[in-house]
């Protein structure tokens, strides 16, 4: 018998309860994966504390590796045996096996394990949209991204410097800076301790930078404004602070004719051409070592709720995994 968390209230990390699961016969165009590897991401917690909201009792997670057990009818994409991962789709990925739609499987090259799979699929997807679609960086780009020594940031980092682009990085506590540097920015400012805007000017001699990437919300949304130059774009992907105050649409005018995105990653990884393209895109970058997978903390399954105290205390540096 295997095990599922559920939760039937939002609150601490102490809603989260394990529940026995028994293997299920797979309905039309589904498969039973086993999961070897969970990722866990914030999103998961903004989840279980409510920020996002979603219809209670639930399970949790959006993302697993592991090998296919069982098929349905009307599955012709994946056998039996197979190694495979996933993102989105229905939550539920917090669990030691689960039925799942098989046309959102991804299969594994032999090069990634499922360990290596549920690190970097999730966190690699949106930093190829960030990248590659919310604003296409290239050479000479000017980007600054705040929390570069989380486990999105060192996956931006690295592949934005493949692109081309000279990064700023912004992080929370001066202990961040030398693996923010070991990442590969160009700068690292320490939030707090200094005016972003007049520093990130000094360092472009006054032009200031091109797009900024913004994941931790009302905290930081004003500054980042600032960090701007004339017509560059501010990318809003994130809340970790709360979601930032509604902004007047003359406000990007007066600092410069300013563009603003709420990007989201379903919009970019739930079409299945675009989703396939984008893991491929992810499983070359770990090929080419352009991207390199680094595990802070794995726990088990059933402590499930230590891991996202770790993740929402800041006490992670990097990818933290589930494992059943």
């Amino acid at each position: 018998m295997g095990t599922v968390i559920r939760f039937t209230q939002t609150g601490e990390p102490n809603v989260l309860r394990v529940k026995p699961i028994t293997e299920a016969q797979p309905g039309r165009g589904e498969v039973w994966i086993e999961h070897e590897a969970i990722g866990v991401n914030y999103l998961d917690v903004s989840q279980r504390t409510g920020a996002v909201r979603i219809p209670l009792p639930s399970g949790l997670g959006l993302e697993a590796a592991g090998h296919v057990t069982a098929i349905g009818p009307d599955v012709g994409n994946i056998t039996v045996g197979e190694r495979v991962a996933y993102i989105l789709g229905p939550i539920g990925s917090y669990a030691s096996g689960r039925l799942y739609p098989a046309e959102r499987l991804v299969r594994l090259p032999d090069n990634i394990s499922a360990e290596i799979a549920a690190t970097v699929l999730f966190k690699g997807i949106t930093a190829h949209y960030l990248l590659h679609s919310t604003y296409p960086v290239a050479p000479g780009t000017i980007m600054l991204l705040y929390g570069v020594a989380g486990a999105l940031g060192q996956i931006m980092v690295p592949w934005a410097k493949f692109l081309g682009a000279f990064v700023i990085g912004v992080v929370s506590k001066e202990a961040s800076v030398p693996r923010a540097r070991v990442a590969g920015c160009d700068a690292v400012l320490v939030w707090g301790t200094c005016d972003l805007p007049a520093e990130v000017a000094k360092l472009t001699d006054g032009h200031k930078a091109n797009v900024v990437y913004d994941g931790i919300g009302k905290l930081t949304f004003e500054t980042s404004l600032d960090c701007l130059r004339p017509r560059g774009l501010m990318v809003s992907f994130g809340a970790s602070t709360g979601a930032p105050h509604p902004v007047a649409v003359g406000t990007l005018n007066a600092k410069g004719s300013l563009f603003l995105t709420r990007p989201g990653l379903a919009a970019h990884a739930t079409e299945l051409a675009e989703y396939h393209q984008r893991a491929d895109a992810v499983f070359g970058a770990v090929t080419a070592g352009i991207i390199k997978p680094a595990v802070w903390n794995v726990f088990p399954l059933s402590d499930a709720a230590a891991a996202h105290a770790a993740l929402e205390q800041g006490r992670s540096d990097g990818v933290i995994l589930l494992k059943p």
